[in-house]
């Protein structure tokens, strides 16, 4: 029996966007795209009930948009959300490995991958692509706001946050910070310092979960931000500690060329590396092995990763379901 066809309620917007119509229904975008394409990857209860809502509000399905995206360009862009810098390169385990992971699960799925920068997500090229891979979500998550309006299938790299309708793969960042705030427990340490900018949400992540944990023996850290991730920063960090004449004996950075450049500081002020203080980075990036001393960091699968993100993105291309997913990370304690 075919259902009656309601009239579009009065005073709908007439430019409603499927987030809109998401968020009415209590659902993700995906669900709505799939309900809208009568997919049997939503029950038939969802899809009538989300067919009957955009009727309701007036929203119409681009149909034309969709049969010209059900054109494959057998392409997926890779957009990195990054500011090279001589201190951090592209040479770097972020975004190096995750894009060899990406590209590696990619080709052999018969995909091309199209690596470009924010300045270039508005190239005809990336528009055209099958989905998209955002690394980096930027201060805010401002870069997942900005890219989503492309209307392409999207998987990010980094935290959930409040993102709740995107594919995000990604660290668990916040149990990161709890095993650098266990190992300075162990070592008694009383008065810990974090550097690095929260406003990144995986860094967030790395501080809750530091601060969580240190709380539970009542130790307090110190935050000091630091929008780079430079040794310039970690050096700067430390000398403005040592200018303001702070009391710490441990000290926990937010990437590992942060936690190089405060040893190094630490070092020229005559601070010994770790009798007085512990100094913990996070990434684990090749050069941590081998930097003198050794450091101690948090060591991401970025191999992993970028295999993971590859694969959610091909599952989307293809229609099926696709779920958020975290990685777990080791804290591998070397010499400082």
């Amino acid at each position: 029996m075919s259902r009656k066809r309601k009239p579009a309620r009065p005073g709908a917007p007439a430019n409603l966007t499927m987030a809109d119509l998401a968020k009415l229904a209590g659902v993700s975008k995906i669900t709505v795209s799939r309900a809208l394409s009568d997919s049997p990857l939503v029950n038939q209860e969802t899809r009538e009930r989300i067919q009957d809502l955009a009727r309701e509000q007036g929203y119409k399905l681009n149909v034309s948009a969709r049969n010209l995206r059900l054109r494959r360009s057998h392409t997926v862009a890779v957009i990195v959300e990054m500011k090279p810098s001589n201190d951090r390169t592209m040479f770097d385990p972020y975004p190096l490995m995750l894009l060899g992971g990406i590209s590696q699960e990619l080709t052999a799925a018969g995909y091309s991958v199209l690596l470009t920068t924010r300045q270039g997500a508005s190239a005809a090229a990336v528009q055209a692509a099958d989905g998209m891979i955002l690394l980096g979500q930027g201060v805010r998550q401002d870069a997942v706001r900005r890219f989503d309006k492309l209307g392409l299938p999207m998987v990010v790299w980094g935290a959930q946050g409040d993102h709740d309708d995107h594919v995000v793969v990604g660290s668990d960042n916040r149990q990161g910070g709890r095993a650098v705030a266990a190992h300075f427990i162990g070592l008694g340490r009383r008065n810990p310092v974090f550097v690095g900018n929260p406003g990144h949400p995986e860094i967030f992540e790395r501080l809750s979960g530091f601060v969580d944990a240190l709380a539970e023996h009542g130790v307090k850290p110190l935050l000091i931000r630091r929008d780079e991730f430079t040794l310039a920063s970690g050096m700067d960090a430390v000398q403005s500690l040592a200018a303001r004449h702070v009391s710490f004996d441990a000290l926990f950075a937010c990437s590992d060329l942060l936690a190089m450049g405060a040893v190094r500081a630490l070092e020229e002020l005559g601070r010994r590396v770790p009798r007085d203080v512990s100094v913990v980075g996070y990434d684990d990036m090749p050069l941590a092995a081998s930097f003198q001393p050794p450091l101690s960091s948090v060591r991401q699968d970025w191999q992993e990763g970028g295999s993971l993100l590859a694969r959610k993105m091909l599952a989307m291309i293809r229609d099926e379901a696709a779920q958020s997913e975290v990685l777990p990370v080791n804290l591998i304690v070397r010499a400082t």
